[in-house]
């Protein structure tokens, strides 16, 4: 069984058990979420899917860490100005392990 859900404004196909990485979220590590905004469940018998989400279609998970990305640099150069800058950048991100999906 799998679901498509949206967290954080992206979307991911989840399973029980998977562990993902999704923009940084509130709450302590440790706590459990519940997102309802879940848009297609897939199981052995059937496919069902919302337009655009599902009534009733939830899926829990449990927040495993806080932490950043990895650095992504950002380079500016003007040619023949003598003008260089080297700035970084790391995005907040949270793992999750998926507990539970309810159809």
């Amino acid at each position: 069984m799998y679901a498509i859900v949206d967290i954080a404004g992206h979307q991911f196909k989840v399973s029980k058990n998977d562990v993902i990485v999704a923009s940084r979220l509130p709450g302590a590590e440790g706590d459990k979420i519940e997102f309802d905004k879940v848009m297609l469940v897939s199981s052995s018998k059937a496919v069902k899917v919302g337009s655009p989400y599902l009534e009733g279609s939830s899926v829990t998970a449990k927040i495993v860490s806080h932490g950043k990305a990895d650095t992504v640099k950002v380079f500016k150069k003007k040619r023949r100005k003598g003008y260089q800058v080297l700035n970084g950048h790391r995005q907040p991100q949270t793992t999750l392990k998926i507990e539970k999906i309810v159809s």
